[in-house]
């Protein structure tokens, strides 16, 4: 059994190009976007998510 650094599911994931919902900018995110649901990059998300609290 070797080493593949990062963790996760077999080594490194797929990560896909998407346009932050809230702020607009480029990000990648490690999911495929779907139209239906917003995407947020990390620092919207982590606002996001210390808000709900």
């Amino acid at each position: 059994m070797g080493d593949y650094g990062g963790g996760g599911f077999g080594g490194s994931r797929e990560m896909h190009k998407a346009v932050c919902s809230e702020c607009k900018k480029e990000c990648e995110v490690p999911f495929k976007p779907r139209n239906d649901r917003p995407i947020y990059c990390r620092d919207c998300y982590s606002k996001r998510k210390n808000e709900g609290r």
